[in-house]
């Protein structure tokens, strides 16, 4: 937890945030950006495209690197655990889950093309194409549905903008305010034993 809320630390270089046209594109594989309303779909679909993703015995480099990247990117997103982070694209972590997100897209569109994935990935596909069409998912934009990600940088939150947004602040007070708890009740109970 120290680690992804330390920017510092972290060994992988941040990408740009939201970068114009007229900056390069991101290094690595590159991966396509979703609207705002795909990330809703996709989301529902994610643990689906991971389970059929962990199903896979016969990989490739392309296959190993867009699957750790996306859980890379999940975790820098705090597991998408912050409030908003999908639906608030004031959220600090909204763009950070559209990296994740259409990272999950692009595995299982790359699993559509291996031959032991082929299948099940294809009747998954559309499922989802059937919810986007449903739901109306690619017309809800915002201001990252028309980033590109890749795999050669991690997107990260934006933690000076945490302070603003309200949902993601209250969680980080709960949570410093429960280790703070937390290290008072160890050090009160090893006190007591030492008295």
């Amino acid at each position: 937890m120290f680690l992804a809320l330390w920017p510092p630390l972290a060994a992988v270089a941040p990408a740009q945030a939201h970068s114009g046209s007229s900056a390069p594109p991101p290094p690595g594989i590159q991966i396509p950006s979703l609207t705002h309303g795909q990330m809703a779909v996709i989301d529902r679909y994610r643990s689906d495209i991971l389970a059929l993703a962990q199903r896979q015995t016969a990989t490739d480099p392309t296959f190993r690197r867009l699957y750790n990247h996306g859980n890379l990117q999940f975790t820098y997103c705090l597991w998408g655990l912050m409030p908003g982070s999908l639906g608030d694209e004031e959220s600090p972590f909204n763009e950070c889950s559209h990296a994740y997100l259409a990272t999950a897209k692009a595995l299982l569109t790359y699993m559509a093309t291996m031959p032991a994935a082929e299948r099940d990935a294809k009747a998954l596909i559309s499922a989802i194409d059937a919810d986007m069409v449903r739901s109306g998912a690619s017309w809800i934009l915002c201001q990252f549905s028309g980033e590109s990600f890749g795999t050669g940088a991690v997107v990260e939150p934006k933690w000076r903008d945490m302070v603003f947004h309200m949902p993601s602040l209250a969680v980080l007070v709960a949570t410093v305010a429960a280790l703070i708890a937390a290290a008072w009740s160890i050090f009160g109970t090893s006190r007591a034993r030492a008295a």
